[in-house]
């Protein structure tokens, strides 16, 4: 019976846990498991359960009951390995959750005392007002964790300067895997309690047994080890020499949670740099890049990255051309950062490599990069390589496995040279990035794993790739640690004394071998719990979608598979994912969800998740998405939660009843043109009591005032005074416009004029929204197709169609085509614009309205940001005169229905927190404060009460009537 199978073994655990650690929080059910059994590798173990300590003192008690029941133990921080080392069939301990802070930040000494589970960028936003900073900076900096990076000796972009965290370890304290609580420090260890007898025996023991085997080991150490600056595969077993100070815990790093549990670290911190320049480098492939290096890092650089094409293709597809911006010509680029005393200096230095390159012949351009936004832009693209190289512009899809491998730099261009050679000689294609100045390779491959001959070929091409980066003096791993991914290699790049001292290393630590099991020593099979291996649906599945998906061959399933866990919706800041950084809760992050979705959709006898679309746990996992599709063009995969929640209701409640609040707040649009009728009648009934009755049997909250629906006149009376002539674009007045601000409609239509771009209005069509984000996608593709049809034909055809809602723009934009998938859906698509953009694209250049405020605070809305970029109306404001722009990173936490919805208003509320709420209620209650979305403007109205500013719509900002009697 195999562990994730094992229903036995799980209540002896369960058991073993409550009575050895009973305040321990801990989660068995299969939603967790399922979420738990992905980190960003290949692999798939699902655990027994999960557990969420606050202290050294739970997981003590947590490692000693896993020890009474035999169970092994994962520790887990971000989850974002890439060689399957936070993933294991046992209890996992998430760090993340709770013991995540930073303790002390010392100044005198450079010196920071965390807890395992503190994410690098909360660290360095600690260090930072004191000067100071943690020198190795993984590209995942913002959700991976100090534990995840000790345990795998992480480095990142600037390791040329720093080098790995092996290097900033001062002490380490620790669990044994018998429970004991102990400090690794130099000169050995220690018990963390000096009065605790049984630790001070134990502490004895596993001293004297490091010192025997280090002397019995002294000269394969001191050979096979430390070669190389990225030399982190296996154990770093030299730390324990005497020249080396005999440092234990810098020995422990790297061990990848499989010698002891980590709970708290003292690390060195760094001053940060006077200054820095960053040289964009454009080569006409990677060995030419790779040739360069030498020469590079004669000039003491703090940074030496590389990166080639399909990267920034697929960048610039995904987001658009102006994602990327900044580099020169090239088909491989270099980033290469210099620092010096101040910008004059650094500047020099930079300009001065930049002469050396161009006497060297390879370069093909070259610049320096100035401006700060384009600094951003850069290092965001290689920051998501990862992820940018999974899924890629044709479509196909790469993968880790061969992810970080590692030469001396002198050698490298030598070694990508045969690489190359070695990928067509298996007919494979990698994309290829890294820290090129560290001489470490990351590159993604398209294996295929899904069938046995792919999973063989797979096998041959890492073999052989082994043989290879050893014969050219290298190491396995560079960074990523080996994992389940490459320790079975292991024996390819270290002879059978080091590789048997690796084995007793690990006994003197963890004898019954329960602490991350398979990791180095005694290693799993490269190619045993591939996450994408081919079963049998165990359980019922829906074939039947709603959704095209057009870019995705499997459908949904393909869809979900986009999520390769490198967890970017874990950070703390931005707009993704914002119910995550609400609740800090991994099932509510996008990563969690799309982990939920493709266990339910594998199927199979090991299947955590057994009932597919009816599975209430991925309804649970999905339950707090906002739909804000932020993940749409934020994730660098891609991965779009709002279509996959809209496609999961829709089959999950397929002949069934559904929640109240999607008879009343789903069929919004219906309800609003009925109350346009009465709306006087209607707004007085539901202000009072008849009103909160209603709102509680229709699922609504009643911590809300609910919007007052406009008649049927003021629509009327809005649009009055259109102008006249020849229309050269059409609004379409969507239904929240029409329902509750048709003032808006009537401010469109003057701005418009006024702006050089007479409008007809087109009123009575519908984008479907509220039915596409309930997943009523029988009744939304009705509603689409008629109002689709009405837009392709008639005498306004071919006219750019103008939304005020920025919602119902990307709705017609981006849903309608994946719904429908109709030609005249996709010719409807290509002519909608959001008012900013069609002011933008479409106004007289000599346009420039009167009267713009100096000052605003802008509220995005998160579907105009997602599916027409996030600079349009800022650049447009600036256009017209706005010089200061105030705008909140995240969602404003209403989202359409799910604000309204009574069990997500404190949700809402939380998600209002992280941004906008702080920001408005630092305004002036005289501010400006632009919302062009009506769920943003109704939460900000919610927000400020009758006391604050009113949000405006950009129109209403604009319109030449107000700015008339102003």
């Amino acid at each position: 019976m195999t562990w994730e199978n094992a229903p036995d073994r799980r209540a002896v655990l369960l058991e073993a846990l409550g009575r050895h650690a009973p305040g321990l929080e801990v989660d068995a059910g299969a939603g967790r498991r399922a979420q738990y059994a992905y980190d960003a590798s290949n692999y798939r173990v699902p655990p027994l359960a999960v557990a969420f300590p606050k202290d050294p003192a739970d997981v003590a008690a947590a490692v000693r009951a896993c020890g009474t029941a035999g169970v092994p133990i994962t520790a887990r921080g971000g989850g974002t390995s890439m060689a399957g080392n936070a993933v294991g069939p046992g209890l996992v301990l998430d760090f993340s959750r709770h013991m995540n802070r930073v303790l002390r930040v010392d100044p005198d000494t450079r010196t920071a005392v965390v807890e395992p589970g503190v994410v690098l960028d909360d660290l360095q936003r600690a260090a930072a007002p004191y000067g100071l900073f943690f020198g190795p900076d993984p590209s995942s900096h913002s959700r991976c964790t100090l534990g995840g990076m000790i345990g795998n000796d992480a480095c990142g972009n600037h390791s040329v300067r720093y080098g790995r965290t092996v290097e900033h370890v001062e002490s380490l304290e620790i669990v044994t895997a018998d429970g004991v609580h102990a400090v690794a420090e130099a000169g050995g260890l220690r018990p963390a309690d000096a009065a605790d007898d049984r630790a001070v025996r134990r502490v004895a023991e596993i001293d004297a047994a490091l010192d025997g085997l280090v002397t019995g080991n002294l000269a394969e150490i001191r050979t096979e080890l430390g070669r190389i600056p990225r030399q982190v595969s296996g154990y770093q077993l030299h730390h324990l020499l005497p020249e080396r100070g005999r440092h234990a815990a810098r020995a422990l790093v790297g061990t990848e949670g499989g010698c002891a549990v980590v709970v708290r670290a003292t690390v060195r911190l760094q001053p940060m740099p006077a200054a820095t320049a960053l040289l964009a480098i454009g080569y006409r492939d990677v060995i030419d890049a790779a040739a360069d290096v030498p020469a590079i890092l004669e000039h003491r650089p703090t940074a030496v990255e590389g990166m080639d094409e399909a990267i920034v293709a697929t960048m610039r597809h995904r987001r658009g051309p102006g994602a990327v911006t900044g580099l020169p010509e090239g088909d491989a680029w270099l980033y290469v950062e210099l620092d010096g005393d101040d910008p004059e200096d650094a500047g020099r230095r930079a300009t001065g490599l930049l002469a050396a390159l161009r006497e060297s012949g390879r370069m093909v351009a070259g610049r320096v990069v100035e401006d700060p936004a384009e600094r951003r832009s850069l290092w965001r693209v290689r920051e998501d390589g990862a992820g940018l190289a999974a899924r890629l512009v044709g479509g196909g899809e790469s993968w880790p496995g061969w992810e970080d491998a590692a030469v001396a730099p002198e050698d490298l261009a030598a070694y990508l040279r045969d690489f190359r050679a070695l990928l067509t000689e298996h007919s494979l294609t990698g994309v290829l990035y890294g820290h090129f100045g560290a001489g470490c390779v990351h590159v993604r491959i398209d294996f295929d794993m899904t069938s046995p001959r792919g999973t063989a070929a797979m096998r041959a091409f890492l073999q052989d790739a082994a043989a290879l980066v050893v014969k050219h003096g290298g190491t396995l791993s560079g960074e990523h640690g080996d994992g389940r991914a490459r320790s079975e290699l292991l024996a390819t790049m270290y002879g059978p004394r080091i590789r048997a001292a690796f084995a007793a290393y690990k006994k003197i630590f963890d004898p019954e071998g329960i602490l991350n099991p398979g990791m180095v020593v005694a290693p799993a099979l490269l190619d045993a719990d591939l996450a994408l291996t081919v079963v049998s649906p165990a359980g019922p599945q829906e074939t039947r979608t709603g959704f095209t998906f057009p870019e995705d061959a499997d459908g949904l399933a393909g869809a979900a598979r986009r999520c390769i866990g490198v967890g970017r919706c874990r950070s703390a800041t931005g707009a993704m994912c914002p119910s995550y950084q609400a609740t800090g809760d991994e099932r509510d992050s996008t990563r969690g969800r799309a982990r939920a979705l493709q266990e339910m959709l594998r199927g199979g006898p090991d299947a955590v998740l057994t009932d597919g679309a009816r599975s209430a746990d991925v309804r649970d996992a999905l339950d707090l998405c906002l739909s804000c599709k932020a993940c749409a063009s934020d994730c660098p995969v891609g991965v779009d939660m709002a279509t996959y929640k809209a496609e999961f209701l829709h089959r999950h409640y397929r002949r069934r009843l559904r929640p109240r609040s999607h008879y009343t707040l789903g069929w919004l649009p219906w309800w609003a043109a009925a109350a346009g009728y009465v709306a006087g009648p209607v707004n007085a009934a539901l202000s009072g009591p008849a009103g909160r009755l209603a709102a509680r049997l229709g699922g609504v909250t009643t911590e809300r005032a609910l919007p007052r629906f406009a008649s049927r006149r003021a629509l009327r009376a809005a649009l009055d005074g259109r102008p006249s002539g020849r229309a050269e674009a059409v609004l379409m007045v969507d239904s929240f416009t029409r329902a509750f601000r048709p003032e808006v409609a009537g401010a469109a239509m003057r701005v418009l004029g006024d702006a050089g771009v007479p409008a007809s209005a087109r009123t009575g069509l519908c984008c479907g929204l509220t039915w596409l984000s309930t997943g009523q996608l029988g009744i939304a593709r009705r509603v689409l197709t008629r109002t689709v049809s009405a837009l392709d034909e008639g005498p306004n055809e071919g006219l750019p169609i103008v939304l005020a809602e920025p919602s119902c723009a990307a709705a017609l934009k981006h849903d309608a085509p994946a719904l429908l998938g109709t030609e005249a859906a996709r010719r409807v698509a290509a002519r909608i614009r959001t008012f900013a953009g069609a002011l933008t694209d479409l106004a007289d250049p000599g346009w420039r309205p009167r009267n713009v405020p100096r000052r605003v605070t802008v509220q995005p809305h998160c579907h105009e940001r997602a599916v027409f970029g996030a600079a349009t109306q800022e650049a447009l404001l600036r256009r017209v005169g706005v010089e200061t722009i105030d705008q909140p990173t995240g969602c404003c936490g209403l989202a359409g229905n799910f604000g309204f919805e009574a069990e997500h208003y404190t949700t809402s509320m939380a998600v209002a927190e992280l941004s906008l709420a702080p920001r408005i209620r630092d305004a002036d209650a005289d501010a400006v404060v632009l919302a062009d979305g009506f769920s943003c403007s109704t939460q900000i109205d919610h927000l400020t009460g009758a006391a604050g500013p009113r949000a405006l719509h950009l129109a209403e900002l604009l319109d030449p009537q107000e700015r008339e009697t102003s």
